[in-house]
């Protein structure tokens, strides 16, 4: 019996069960790796703006801390519950790990409907979630991030939340926050930066024309515009986009920095194009070089999987593929190349470790060398990925998530079980 449940916890405990049967890990060992160290539920009642007070529901699981402090997003949404927070927390692990990034996972939410919130609400909201989590978290302890619903505004407020409580400015306590406010240049843009240049790397590879290329992108929040913006600045069309309003399609390629002035200013795509509306249910056959799911988990199931017309399927969301789905992609390794989110979508969370690290010195670098870093740091796990899944004949989410879980179990067994 676990607090945890749920689609996708299931499905990060499937997804390592694999990795740990790959492994050869005992059994008594595989419950340590996989179930979270702490899991904190709050209530958070806010003041209504006619007087009336409604108490929400907040999240943060850390999964481990063995190699340093924990990281991770703080997604507003509707859907949030705790066993989606755990597997969001545990693929931030996995993730850490196979970029070397010296963090454990974490994650943390808050179940929530934004349109239902002024922005007076959700500025009480956000400081109340942080209020709650003050003893919970810290810039050693657990470092938070925005996620989906959240953004530089949010995270501003956490940080001056949790600063006011320690009586000085404490700007380490998060990533992803202004700039003006301790924030680092590029990291905005870092995710989808980051997903689009492992995907032109994969091109070249494969020796596929980017002038000539199409691209596809389900999602067109921070990381499907950026990642759609780099895209089209690589020279690839971008033929077709989406969001939770609707799709947009044209063959000769979507404007998209119109696009995303458009997305801007309106809050989705809705209205940019009435001739160019495309049914979304309909965006993953549409055949291109690259697919970049970009939204929410699980979206890509066996059948999705089967129907797939892309050469290259880079997940800038967490989980959007199913462990069905995989055994259908692993038989169709030479038509679809694989590039699993744990490194597809490391950018951002490369980049905030970045902004950690210059918060902590107070030393702050040139946008330039914050890119070239990232792309360092992608390249080499890439090239470690891509190294085991060919030497040990495992298709390329195996080979990533078992350098994961290899570089956590090492730390768990050298430091020892306590006490």
């Amino acid at each position: 019996m676990s607090v945890y449940s749920g689609p996708v916890f299931d499905m990060a405990a499937e997804q390592f069960g694999v990795i740990a049967n790959h492994l050869s890990i005992p059994f008594d060992e595989r419950d340590r790796l996989l179930l979270p160290k702490r899991a904190v539920i709050i209530s958070c009642p806010i003041h209504r703006d006619d007087g009336s007070i409604t108490v929400f529901e907040g999240y943060r699981v850390q999964h481990h801390l063995t190699l340093g402090p924990t990281k991770g997003g703080t997604r507003f949404a509707p859907s949030v519950d705790i066993g989606e927070v755990a597997a969001l927390a545990i693929w931030m692990s996995w993730k850490c790990a196979l970029v070397g990034l010296p963090y454990g996972g974490a994650k943390g939410g808050v179940r929530v409907d934004l349109t239902t919130l002024s922005k007076r609400e959700l500025e009480g909201l956000s400081r109340r979630y942080m209020q709650e989590m003050i003893p919970f978290v810290g810039p050693h302890t657990d470092v938070m991030a925005p996620d989906m619903g959240t953004n530089e505004q949010v995270m501003a407020w956490f940080m001056d939340t949790y600063s006011m409580y320690q009586g000085r400015t404490v700007t380490e306590i998060v990533t992803g926050k202004p700039v003006s406010s301790g924030g680092t240049l590029g990291r905005r843009e870092a995710t989808g930066r980051g997903v689009a240049h492992i995907a032109k790397r994969v091109l070249n590879e494969l020796s596929i024309n980017l002038g000539t290329a199409t691209a596809v992108i389900q999602g067109f929040g921070n990381v499907g515009s950026y990642a759609a913006l780099e895209l089209h600045r690589f020279g690839l069309k971008v033929i077709a986009v989406s969001d939770h309003t609707g799709a947009l399609h044209d063959p000769s390629g979507l404007d998209i920095p119109a696009l995303i002035r458009h997305a801007g200013t309106h809050g989705s795509i809705a209205g940019f194009s009435n001739q160019l509306q495309f049914d979304p249910e309909q965006i993953f056959a549409l055949s291109c070089d690259v697919l970049v799911p970009a939204a929410m988990e699980r979206v890509i199931d066996a059948q999705v999987a089967a129907n797939l017309k892309c050469r290259v399927l880079a997940e800038g969301a967490n989980g959007p593929t199913t462990p069905d789905a995989d055994l259908v992609l692993e038989k169709r390794q030479d038509e679809v190349f694989v590039i699993p989110d744990i490194l597809c979508n490391a950018g951002g969370v490369i980049v905030s470790y970045f902004e950690w690290v210059q918060d902590l010195q107070q030393l702050f670098w040139e946008e330039e060398e914050v890119t070239r870093r990232e792309y360092q740091i992608l390249d080499r796990a890439f090239d470690q990925m891509v190294t085991r899944a060919r030497v040990d004949k495992i298709s390329h989410r195996t080979a990533a998530m078992a350098i994961g879980v290899e570089k956590v179990r090492a730390g768990k067994n050298i430091r020892g079980l306590f006490p």
